[in-house]
C-alpha cells in the first residue's frame, strides 16, 4: 500500500513539473524565418506545431534567418533536391541556417519550444528545453554576442 501512495505522489510531482509551467501555452510558440536567396528575400511566420506550411516562393534559398526559434534542430525544410544544411552565427549574434546546393524552400515544419534569451534553460537542476538564439548558461539563455559590445 505504501507503495503505490508513493507512486501515486511521484506521478503527481512529475505532472508539476517545471517543464509545464513553462509551456503552459494554449498555442504552439510562433516561428519567424527570413529566406535570402541573393538579393532576394522573404519572411514567413507560423506556429511551431509540427504542420507543414508551404512557402509559395521559387527563389533559390542559400541563408535562412531564425531570430527567434532554434529552427536548425527544430525545423524540417523541404526542398525538391537533395540540400545540406548547416548553422553559423553572424557578428551581431543572428542565428543562420546555410542551405547548399542554393534552392527553393517549398515548405517548412517545426515542432516543440524554445526558451528565449534570459529566460532559465534548467530550473531546479531540470533541463527546461533549448534556447531559442544562443546558449545555456548559468541556468540561463545568453545571447550568443555581448549585448553590451563589451
Amino acid at each position: 500500500m505504501l507503495f503505490l501512495e508513493t507512486l501515486a505522489l511521484t506521478l503527481g510531482l512529475v505532472a508539476a513539473s517545471p517543464i509545464e509551467a513553462i509551456e503552459g501555452r494554449d498555442t504552439p510558440q510562433t516561428v519567424h524565418l527570413t529566406f535570402h536567396g541573393g538579393p532576394a528575400q522573404y519572411s514567413l511566420a507560423f506556429p511551431a506545431d509540427g504542420k507543414v506550411y508551404p512557402t509559395n516562393n521559387n527563389i533559390a534559398v542559400n541563408i535562412i534567418d531564425a531570430p527567434d526559434y532554434n529552427a536548425q534542430y527544430q525545423c524540417t525544410f523541404y526542398t525538391v533536391g537533395e540540400k545540406t544544411l548547416a548553422g553559423g552565427i553572424t557578428p551581431q549574434g543572428l542565428s543562420q541556417i546555410y542551405v547548399g546546393p542554393p534552392q527553393p524552400i517549398t515548405g517548412v515544419s517545426c515542432a516543440g519550444m524554445c526558451i528565449y534569451t534570459y529566460g532559465d534553460c534548467y530550473r531546479d537542476g531540470q533541463y527546461l528545453g533549448p534556447c531559442c538564439s544562443g546558449y545555456c548558461a548559468a541556468n540561463k539563455c545568453r545571447p550568443w554576442v555581448n549585448p553590451t559590445g563589451a
